[in-house]
């Protein structure tokens, strides 16, 4: 039976794509109440399972004991799955580039579009309240109309954020979420994820970059190779010995407060 304490339930998930696992036997729980960061460098697995989390990939199927549960569910409607996970990626981003406003882009959340379409949409007086409230949480409720080609890359990651927390999802799924940004919009970026989680949000956040890390995340899990490399408290997997043997290049972890930073 599924538990729906776990936020997900991840065993022996494995993924192939192109005649090459993505991810080998996966075996993940998050407790509902706990923010992650998973990390890797480039083809260890990371986008892989965010799409195994928004079901745009599969896990095989007849693999012994698979589970691959989400928020206590095991089969999910893709519409319904997607009202309950917030997700910003950077493709999604140059997606919402169009000369729709920010307003409009928030409300295209309801309906997992880019834009919104009169004849085919009907946006509810309570659908325009929700926007509202959730632009002016983020602090930027004067952009609702300005067009999202005309605002900042920093002003569109708030945007795309908004347009996440839209329907109130029980998480917010964070793939390279500073990608593009430059140094003010990430530090800006921080503080709104922070607020954020500290709203109640779960957030998972995957990323190759440490100083994405917001304090509010409390446990690291590492990937390599599409399989977990290393899982546990924040402080006790960022460390240099283990982001060395990750990414396979002589790494230094600095802690600047409650903030993490790497060099080679």
């Amino acid at each position: 039976m599924s538990d729906d304490s776990l936020l997900l339930d991840f065993q022996n998930v494995s993924v192939i794509k192109d005649d090459k696992f993505v991810l080998d036997r996966i075996s993940l729980t998050v407790g509902a109440d706990e923010n992650i960061a998973v990390i890797g460098p480039n083809g260890s697995g990371k986008s892989s399972l965010i799409k195994v989390l928004t079901r745009e990939y599969y896990p095989i199927a007849d693999a012994p004991g698979l589970r691959a549960d989400i928020m206590g569910e095991k089969m999910w409607n893709i519409f319904d799955l997607r009202k309950r996970l917030g997700i910003i990626t950077t493709d999604l981003q140059y997606t919402c580039l169009r000369d729709d406003t920010v307003f409009d882009t928030v409300i295209s959340g309801y309906f997992s579009s880019a834009g919104i379409y009169d004849d085919f949409f009907d946006v509810t007086v309570e659908m325009k309240a929700m926007a509202n409230e959730v632009l002016k949480f983020l602090g930027i409720h004067h952009l609702a109309r300005q067009k999202m080609t005309k605002i900042s890359s920093g002003e569109a990651r708030k945007a795309l954020i908004a347009r996440a927390l839209v329907h109130d999802p029980k998480a917010l799924v964070l793939d390279e979420p500073t990608n593009s940004l430059d140094m003010k919009s990430i530090d800006q970026f921080r503080k709104t994820v922070s607020s954020i989680a500290r709203a109640g949000k779960n957030i998972i956040l995957v990323t190759h970059d440490l100083s994405d890390i917001i304090p509010e995340i409390n446990r690291v899990i590492l990937l390599k190779n599409g399989r977990i490399f290393a899982d546990g408290k924040k402080e006790d997997i960022l460390t240099d010995e283990n982001l060395t043997a990750l990414f396979e290049v002589p790494v230094t972890v600095q802690k600047n407060g409650a903030y993490y930073t790497a060099f080679c």
